[in-house]
């Protein structure tokens, strides 16, 4: 069976607002926000410098492929297409392989907010590495049992988690805003302090990591044949859930900002400790535990659309026979990839265990090289995305002579935001690899994170030789 065939038994579970709060959860991350904050007034502008060149350029480029083919893969699909077999599994494989050690840097971010659900008092445990791996663990493997039921169970996950990254960002909004208004701003805003420094690496590291946290509006379609009317409501929900996305981004980091002083911001607990902060010098209810509740929930949520997303990607690659027959299996009773679910899980747990357990690493410098090995072998698969655009993106020439000029003009911009994607994300690639401020053993980092990122692409070249079936 081809992976363009629908496969029966999919059941079709998202609609229009299912894929808005699918699409939240997947893409915003308070951590983003916290890192973007931590390195003060200048976020401000690479931000908006990210959201120009890698954004924008993603959403577009997701509308045209999706609406022409909306099929189960997405971006598998669409490179297969664009580029041939062996380049659609080698898109899918770096795109799967990225999300196993994605889903353990979400995971310890929320262990991280989790710490501080019973009081501050107990915000040791976040540096504890025996709690952060027992919440870790049992987030993930529920976000697994809730997918293997299905989408019509596991979206709610999901949905939760949207509502978990809503709410602490809009108080964290709100909070910011009274605090400027009745005691001014924690953050100098000079000419000088919002100007960042592109002469620094440190500087463009960080705006290939602004890069990563606006990526995800690509994962939904690969559940393409899970969702109601995919070509009306996947450009639907990007347009809707972007502007969400962008707004949390742009005006989070500018309310952390009021409310901290860059010095005292944490890029794993920065958020929660902000509204605490704000909280006290304002007099308000303390909201400090009820947020780190929800923001642990919402990365929850977000492994778990991650989870389901990347999970359909062996599955094609196993219809079209580049991986073992079990993984074109469906669930009897639910009709789900459960063999992909499952080795996503265990592989995600041995990546857990491997990023905290050893050595004289920290669990932030764990998650630090879980997020940079993300980057690099999940830029990959947008390397294709915007290579995919250009060549298949093309709009169909028009039969009015009258219209050629505006023919013309769509395949113009077409085209440029494919090339401005293709240099953001080799911009970024390039870029992750140089080791963040903090890191104690810059050598020891390097070698885990260009061991294991040539490891998963080797992998991948051999795994066509090795199981491709006839």
């Amino acid at each position: 069976m081809s992976s363009n065939q629908k496969p029966a038994e999919l059941r079709r579970a998202l609609g229009l607002v299912d894929l808005v709060l699918f699409n939240v959860v997947a893409i915003v991350g308070l951590r983003w926000v916290a890192t973007a904050a931590a390195t003060g007034a200048s976020s401000m502008f690479l931000w908006v410098l990210a959201f120009l060149v890698f954004f924008l350029p993603s959403g577009l480029a997701v509308v045209v492929l999706s609406t022409r083919y909306p099929q189960e893969g997405g971006i598998y699909i669409w490179t297969k297409r664009a580029f041939g077999d062996w380049h659609g599994f080698m898109c899918g494989w770096c795109y799967w392989t990225a999300n196993l050690v994605y889903f353990p840097s979400l995971l310890i971010y929320a262990a991280g907010n989790a710490a501080f659900i019973f009081g501050e008092e107990y915000g040791h445990l976040a540096g504890s590495k025996a709690f952060v791996v027992i919440f870790s663990f049992g987030a993930l493997w529920l976000a697994v049992a809730l997918n293997v039921v299905g989408l019509q169970t596991s979206k709610w996950l999901s949905n939760l988690g949207a509502i978990g990254t809503w709410v602490p960002a809009t108080l964290l909004v709100t909070l910011g805003g009274w605090a400027l208004w009745k005691f001014g701003s924690a953050t100098s805003w000079g000419r000088s302090d919002l100007l960042p420094d592109f002469g620094s690496l440190g500087t463009l590291s960080f705006w290939a990591t602004m890069c990563f946290g606006f990526a995800g509006l690509e994962l939904a379609p690969t559940m393409g044949d899970e969702i109601r009317n995919p070509g009306k409501n996947i450009p639907r929900a990007i347009v809707l859930s972007g502007i969400v996305v962008t707004g949390i981004y742009v005006l989070g980091t500018l309310a952390l900002l009021i409310a901290l002083p860059r010095s005292e911001i944490s890029v794993i607990s920065g958020v929660v400790e902000a509204i605490n902060h704000a909280s006290s010098r304002l007099g308000a209810i303390p909201f400090g535990a009820v947020c780190a509740l929800l923001i642990a929930l919402g990365g929850i949520g977000g492994a778990n659309s991650w989870l389901a997303g990347s999970a359909r990607l062996p599955f094609v690659a196993g219809v079209d026979r580049y991986l073992p027959e079990s993984f074109a299996r469906l669930h009897p009773r639910f009709g789900t990839p459960y063999t992909s679910i499952l080795a996503q899980g265990v592989l995600s747990s041995l990546f857990l265990l491997m990023s905290v357990v050893g050595g004289e690493t920290t669990v932030k410098e764990a998650y630090l090289v879980l997020v940079d090995m993300s980057i690099i072998v999940y830029f990959i698969p947008f390397l294709y995305l915007f290579g995919s655009l250009i060549r298949l993106g093309k709009p169909s020439l028009p039969t009015d002579p009258s219209e050629g000029a505006g023919h013309r003009g769509r395949g113009a911009g077409i085209i440029l935001a494919g090339v401005l994607g293709l240099a953001a994300t080799g911009v970024s690639l390039a870029l992750a690899l140089v080791p963040p401020e903090g890191v104690t053993n810059s050598v020891l980092f390097e070698l885990k994170l260009v061991g294991g990122c040539l490891i998963f692409i080797g992998a991948g070249a051999l795994f066509p030789i090795i199981f491709r079936r006839k």
